[in-house]
C-alpha cells in the first residue's frame, strides 16, 4: 500500500476545519447570530463610542508634622492649640471608566471612582471632553450616576437582563486600564451569585468572569454578544494588584435599579422587614429537619418592625418570597432591599417541621446608628460606641466626642496597627467624629483596600496621634 505523505494529512486537516468554520459561519447567518470570528468585534465597535474615560481630581488634607500629645483634647485644655497649621491640601488625580446610558447625557460608573472628588471629566471616545456633575452615589453597591451637558445624537447603551446569563456565556468587557483607553477584553461568565467579596455590610451578588479587568476598567461595562451591558466591572481578586483570571462585576439588573433611583431621586430608598438573618449551614439544616441547605435563618426579630407584626419568629427559617425559592441569605437581603416600600410580601416559612406562611408590609430601611456601626465593623475590624459621660470623665477628656473602641479584631487593620479596646478615635481622614452618626458617614465613603487617616488617643498611655490602616 502506497504510505500519504505529510502533505497529505495537511491538506485532509486545512479540508476538516474549513468546513468546520463554513458550517459555524451558516449556522450563524441562518439563526441571526454572529459567529465568534466577529461577534466581539462587532460588539467593541458598537459599544465603545458610549464608553467614557472619566478623569477626577480631588483635594485632601495631608497632616503636617505635629509635636507629641498637641493634638490630644487634655494637652489642648492646659495649653492651648498649636500656633502654626496643622494640615496642608494635597492634590491627587484618579481614573476610572464609566458607560452613557440616555440621551440626557447619564453616566453610570462606580461610586470608589468619583467619591470625594473636586472636579471630574468625562472624556468620549471621539475625544471631547465634558465637565460632569453628581447626581447620585450608593455606597452600598458601589454605584454612582453623574452627568454631562449631551451633546446631541449622543450614543448610550442599553441593558440587557442578567438572570437570563448562563455561567459560560461569551462576555466582552471595556474600559481604561491602567489609563489605556478604549481598552477591549474577552472571556466567559465563570459563576453566578458570588458574595463576601468586598464589604459583607454592602448589597453583593456579583458575577465572576475571566475577562481581563485591571486598575481603571472600574465602572465599565461588561457586554453580552448582543452589545447589551449585562455587568458593571467592579473588582478583581489579585496577589500581585494586577489581573490574575478573577474579576467581578455588578448584574445589570441591581445596576439599572440603582441607576434609575438615582436619576429619579438622587438616592436610593431600600425595602426592609425588621429581620436579622444569618446563612443556613448544613448541620443547621438538618437539626431543622430541612431537606435542603437553602433559606436564609431568622437571628432575630426587630420589635416593633414589619416582621413582627407578621408574627415571624427568631429560628424560622425564610423558604420563599412571592413564591420565588429563597437561596441564602444574602438573596434575601438583597431581594427585600430591591423591593417596592408599601409592598405587601407573601412569606414562605419553615418552621418547628412544618410550612407556614406569612404576610408583610416592606418598610424604609432605616438603621439605628449603632446598626450601622456593627454593619461597617468589617472595614477596621472594630466595634464602637459613643462615649459615655462617666468614661470621659475617667480618661479626663474634655468632651464626649469620638468613638470607643468596644471589640477589636487581632486579626482586623486595627488588631494589626496594634489599636485596643478603650482606644479612642476622634477623627477618620481628617474630618471630626462627633458621635456614631459621623462615624459611620465618613466610614461608608472609605472604600477596600484604601487607606484611612484616624486620629486615635491611646488608652495605656493617655498619647493622641494619627496612623493610617488599609480598609478591608
Amino acid at each position: 500500500m502506497r504510505r500519504r505523505g505529510p502533505l497529505f494529512f495537511f491538506l485532509i486537516v486545512s479540508l476538516g476545519l474549513s468546513i468546520i468554520l463554513y458550517g459555524e459561519k451558516a449556522a450563524a447567518q441562518k439563526s441571526g447570530a454572529p459567529g465568534l470570528t466577529t461577534a466581539i468585534a462587532d460588539v467593541a465597535e458598537k459599544a465603545m463610542p458610549a464608553v467614557v474615560h472619566i478623569e477626577v481630581t480631588q483635594r485632601v488634607e495631608v497632616p503636617s508634622s505635629v509635636l507629641p500629645f498637641e493634638s490630644d483634647p487634655f494637652f489642648r485644655y492646659f495649653f492651648g492649640g498649636p500656633s502654626g497649621p496643622r494640615t496642608y491640601k494635597r492634590e491627587m488625580r484618579g481614573i476610572g471608566t464609566g458607560m452613557i446610558i440616555d440621551s440626557e447625557g447619564h453616566i453610570l460608573t462606580s461610586h470608589h471612582v468619583v467619591s470625594g472628588t473636586s472636579k471630574i471629566t468625562a472624556k468620549m471616545a471621539s475625544g471631547e471632553k465634558f465637565e460632569a456633575k453628581i447626581v447620585g452615589v450608593d455606597p452600598k453597591t458601589d454605584l454612582a450616576v453623574i452627568q454631562i451637558k449631551a451633546p446631541k445624537n449622543i450614543p448610550y447603551l442599553t441593558f440587557g437582563d442578567s438572570d437570563k446569563l448562563r455561567v459560560g456565556e461569551w462576555v466582552v468587557a471595556i474600559g481604561h486600564p491602567r489609563g489605556l483607553e478604549q481598552t477591549v477584553t474577552a472571556g466567559i461568565i465563570s459563576a453566578k451569585h458570588r458574595t463576601g467579596i468586598l464589604d459583607p455590610s454592602s448589597y453583593q451578588d456579583y458575577m465572576q468572569t475571566d475577562a481581563a479587568i485591571n486598575p481603571g476598567n472600574s465602572g465599565g461595562p461588561l457586554l453580552n454578544l448582543a452589545g447589551e451591558v449585562i455587568g458593571v466591572n467592579a473588582a478583581i481578586v489579585s496577589e500581585s494588584g494586577g489581573f490574575e483570571g478573577i474579576g467581578f462585576a455588578i448584574p445589570s439588573n441591581m445596576a439599572m435599579a440603582i441607576a434609575d433611583a438615582l436619576i429619579k431621586t438622587g438616592k436610593v430608598m431600600r425595602g426592609w422587614l425588621g429581620v436579622s438573618v444569618q446563612e443556613l449551614t448544613a448541620p443547621l439544616a438538618k437539626s431543622l429537619n430541612l431537606k435542603v441547605v437553602k433559606g436564609a435563618l431568622v437571628a432575630d426579630v426587630t420589635k416593633g418592625g414589619p416582621a413582627e407584626k407578621a408574627g415571624i419568629q427568631r429560628g424560622d427559617v425564610i423558604t420563599s418570597l412571592d413564591g420565588a425559592a429563597v437561596e441564602s441569605a444574602n438573596d434575601f437581603r438583597n431581594r427585600i432591599a430591591a423591593s417596592r416600600v408599601g409592598k405587601r410580601m407573601e412569606i414562605g416559612l419553615w418552621r418547628k417541621g412544618k410550612r407556614v406562611s406569612a404576610q408583610a408590609v416592606v418598610a424604609v430601611y432605616k438603621p439605628s446608628p449603632r446598626m450601622v456601626a456593627v454593619e461597617l465593623s468589617n472595614k477596621l475590624g472594630v466595634e464602637v460606641k459613643e462615649i459615655s459621660v462617666m468614661e470621659a470623665r475617667r480618661m479626663r477628656l474634655d468632651s464626649r466626642e469620638g468613638v470607643i473602641l468596644t471589640k477589636v479584631d487581632h486579626r482586623g487593620p486595627a488588631g494589626r496597627a496594634g489599636l485596643e479596646p478603650g482606644d479612642v478615635i476622634f477623627q477618620v481622614n481628617n474630618q471630626a467624629v462627633r458621635g456614631l452618626k459621623d462615624y459611620n458617614r465618613i466610614l461608608e465613603q472609605v472604600q477596600r483596600d484604601e487607606e484611612a487617616l484616624l486620629l486615635v488617643r491611646d488608652t495605656q498611655t493617655g498619647e493622641v496621634g494619627y496612623l493610617t490602616l488599609v480598609v478591608q
